[in-house]
């Protein structure tokens, strides 16, 4: 495996639902809590190399009148907006962009790639959850889009863990580079 190196002014850290109702899930393999911490780490570190910081997030009611079968019940009843904001321990701060995504991917339906490529950007550091839905579906939109990836294997988990390994054994290795959250911040220094 190649040593990873990380241009900081063309490098920015993309943050999938790391919202209320999502962590609070439960997720394999790696604790939605773990997730949380090792992205909010990361995000620390991006801004301390004044790199951008992109929290992504959806809105649970838009995304429940797609017409497409939802993986979780949740009733008829509008939820409370607090469950699409994201969840405080996720470390988002201002001067962060906060993006709302209407569609699995990042990309598809929001300004992502013209806020990264107005910056600069041509490589995303990708965390999140759920692996095989949100962070999956952006790396595919964006290596589409020109965009090299480095999605972070321990600062990501969906809600099955075999699924999740299923994505970082097959697929990522096929469309960007598999790094630990200590390999990124060593890449940054």
């Amino acid at each position: 495996m190649a040593e990873l190196q990380l241009d900081s002014h063309k490098t920015a850290l993309v943050l999938i639902d790391l919202q209320n109702a999502i962590v609070g899930m439960s997720t394999a393999p790696h604790p939605a809590a773990q997730v949380v911490a090792n992205s909010a780490k990361l995000a620390a570190a991006f801004r301390g190399h004044s790199a951008p910081v992109v929290y992504v997030r959806v809105d649970l009611n838009d995304f429940l009148q797609l017409p497409v079968d939802q993986p979780v019940n949740l009733g008829n009843a509008p939820l409370p907006g607090m469950v699409s904001e994201i969840a405080p321990s996720a470390g988002f701060q201002p001067g962060d962009i906060l993006l709302t995504k209407r569609h699995w991917g990042a990309f598809a339906g929001t300004d992502l790639e013209q806020r990264l490529k107005s910056r600069g950007v041509d490589t995303v550091v990708l965390t999140g959850i759920s692996t095989n839905a949100g962070v999956e579906s952006t790396a595919r939109q964006g290596t589409g889009l020109g965009f090299g990836f480095v999605v972070v294997e321990d600062a990501c988990s969906g809600q099955d863990g075999e699924q999740h390994c299923f994505a970082f054994e097959k697929i990522f290795p096929r469309l960007c580079r598999v790094r630990s959250t200590n390999e990124v911040l060593a890449a940054l220094a």
